[in-house]
């Protein structure tokens, strides 16, 4: 008897560890993404593409680390480490294939703010005197770097945080307008940074509230020491810039590789530098020496983590919201899915573990996103490889960058920023759309502009979220629509046989930011549950009425009754939007992706009771390519026009026969 109890007890610990066992493995898969697609690489298929990606995106890399370091007030061989160490993390624990992830110019700004406060420039140029031991750099190089990397270590935890509070699915309080204002805010930030090496000026460090406009104030009043050399070179680079990367983008489907020109115009102005010995015959400020080799990890300063803290939620929440964007982005185009709280992990740590090895915070960048888009890669596979030949450069060719000039370096940071720049244009379809959405748009540009990016963030948050509480304040709530009318214009058998494939559903709730993705979900998840089942023809039989009538409460259905499949009639949505009070641009555009999504799946979507100026907005916004109208005055004129269409092609059918 005990010897039962024994193996009894036994096997249900036995029982136990495999659960555990199981759910260990679970998680590790969940958290560890590069466990999932590792295993199943197809090296045939794969490789030669991800290999030519990554060569092409460190050819990038190396150009937009320097810069970005020297952003970010560091040594530029900063920019180097920065552009290694969080690839190699997030290729880890990141779910986006094509996301590159690495140094960021808003990131790396708002950590200029603390080392230039913290470390007062006392040396202009990059020197080896006063060597500390460590890379042969500066005391004053290294008191630098220890603030931007504990920047980074604070960013990294403040986002690590957040993703133990699961605070990744709070990113639906970031609207499209309040994302692209911060971001063009911060990139003009960024321009303006930059202005004191496009011009060869020597000038102090101005930040703080209104430091924007007196930069520009200092620069105006010293217009007199402007180097005509770096003003010269700085033009001629911009022109090149500018006029290869247009020819590129061009051209880009006629040829397999695009022209680095960054890198081209790295090294041809730095041989031009040394041989017409620049530095001294006129002054030009160059990068100077680059250490060889990668020092041994150290911790970042912790007795300064108060006085960062500012700073560290900057990089945590704008370097977050901007890679999600591109990881969202990159899922979307390539039909796989990205979990909002892996990112906040995977970024996080991104930010931690390199800030042992003197990075600055990093984020995905768009520019580098896209190259990745553009050159065909795979997987993660393709950062991987562009970490290799980063090593190459830290260990053989980053000596020879010394004579760099610090202008090249700018004009680059700012031709990269073109993309960001140019959401101005998103300023009139905005206006089109919804004239409150624009009106965060600027006032959200404006204090980004007056203040930083992080205080631009949080006013724009804020906003949205007033701006949403006061309109649904105001909205009416309205009672389910009588569709009498309806069962007295179709009874007859074959009309009710017709219609056993139109669903007709009431939106009664304004189509905000807030409940505009679940409407989305909840509308897709009925067409999938109707063609996937059937219901008996003795159950529509019970029914009051002919069509079906599903009532939107904030994108929950209710009552839902699946159709008939009817193999040859296309089956139809009919949208009744009375209840739809307001609506903002992001409304628009899923009610633009759910015509789309269902056109794509053969079924029609038609739009009853529509504002004019819901029917302005989805013109203005989307090419909807229909042949048959699909905005109607009514739900019956829209079941009409289904009716007329079917009867239509059923006569068109018997005459061809």
């Amino acid at each position: 008897m005990a010897g039962a109890k024994r193996r009894k007890k036994s096997a249900v610990w036995r029982k136990i560890h495999a659960l555990r066992c199981e759910d260990i493995k679970l998680w590790c898969v969940r958290r560890l993404p590069i466990l999932k697609w590792a295993p199943s690489y197809n090296v045939k298929e794969n490789l030669i593409p991800d290999t030519v990606s990554g060569m092409m995106l460190a050819i990038q890399q190396v150009p937009q680390g320097l810069a970005f370091a020297v952003l970010s007030s560091v040594h530029p061989v900063f920019g180097l480490y920065g552009s290694l160490f969080p690839v190699v993390i997030y290729a880890v624990f990141g779910m986006g294939r094509h996301v590159a992830t690495g140094t960021f110019a808003l990131t790396s700004l708002i950590s200029a703010n603390a080392v230039e406060r913290l470390v007062s420039p006392a040396i202009n140029n990059f020197t080896t005197s006063n060597n500390s031991g460590v890379l042969g750099l500066s005391e004053f190089e290294m008191q630098r770097i220890g603030v931007a990397a504990a920047v980074s270590f604070l960013g990294g935890i403040i986002q690590v945080a957040m993703f133990v509070l699961h605070l990744g699915s709070a990113t639906f309080l970031l609207t499209e307008p309040v994302i692209s204002a911060m971001t063009t805010g911060a990139a003009t930030h960024v321009v303006t940074s930059q202005v004191k090496y496009l011009l060869g000026m020597k000038m102090p460090y101005i930040s703080g509230p209104l430091g924007f406009f007196y930069i520009y104030a200092y620069i105006f009043e010293n217009i007199n020491s402007v180097q005509l050399e770096a003003l010269l070179l700085s033009l001629v680079s911009l022109v090149v810039l500018v006029l290869v990367k247009e020819l590129n983008e061009k051209f880009k489907r006629k040829i397999k590789v695009v022209l680095p020109i960054d890198l081209i115009l790295i090294i041809a102005t730095s041989i031009g530098c040394y041989c017409a010995d620049m530095e001294y015959t006129y002054g030009l400020e160059v990068v100077g020496h680059i250490p060889e080799g990668i020092p041994a990890p150290k911790a970042p300063s912790l007795n300064i983590l108060s006085e960062v803290v500012t700073e560290a939620f900057g990089v945590a929440l704008v370097g977050y919201v901007a890679s999600l964007a591109l990881a969202q982005g990159s899922a979307k185009q390539f039909k796989y899915s990205v979990d909002d709280n892996q990112e906040l992990l995977a970024h996080g740590l991104s930010n931690v573990i390199p800030s042992f090895f003197f990075c600055i915070p990093s984020a995905a960048a768009m520019g580098r996103t896209a190259l990745l888009y553009s050159t065909g890669a795979k997987t993660q596979v393709a950062c991987l490889i562009s970490c290799i030949l980063i090593l190459v450069v830290i260990y053989a060719i980053g000596p020879m960058l010394y004579w760099l000039p610090m202008c090249v370096l700018a004009s680059i940071i700012v031709v990269g920023l073109k993309g960001m720049l140019m959401q101005f244009r998103d300023l009139k379809k905005y206006w089109n759309v919804d004239k409150i959405d624009w009106s965060i748009w600027v006032s959200t540009y404006v204090f980004t502009v007056c203040f930083a990016a992080n205080v631009g963030l949080l006013y724009g948050v804020v906003c949205t979220i007033v701006i949403v509480i006061f309109r649904f304040q105001r909205a009416k709530t309205l009672s389910l629509k009588n569709m009498k009318e309806v069962e007295c214009k179709f009874k007859t058998e074959a009309d009710h046989e017709s219609l056993q494939q139109v669903k007709i559903v009431s939106v009664n709730n304004p189509l905000v930011f807030l409940n505009a993705k679940k409407f989305h979900h909840d509308l897709i998840r009925i067409i999938q549950k109707d063609s996937a089942s059937t219901q008996p023809h003795d159950d529509l039989n019970k029914c009051e009425q002919n069509t079906l009538l599903n009532p939107v409460s904030n994108g929950n259905c209710h009552g839902e009754l699946s159709l008939q499949p009817c193999p040859n009639e296309r089956c139809a949505l009919i949208l009744d939007c009375s209840g739809l009070t307001f609506f903002d641009y992001t409304g628009v555009s899923v009610l633009l992706q759910i015509y789309m999504d269902f056109k794509n799946r053969s079924i029609d979507v038609l739009l009853a009771h529509c504002k004019a100026s819901l029917v302005k907005a989805m013109q203005y916004s989307g090419n909807l390519g229909s042949e048959n109208p699909i905005f109607f005055e009514s739900v019956s004129s829209a079941i009409g026009a289904i009716h007329l269409n079917r009867n239509f092609s059923k006569l068109s059918d018997h005459s061809e026969v």
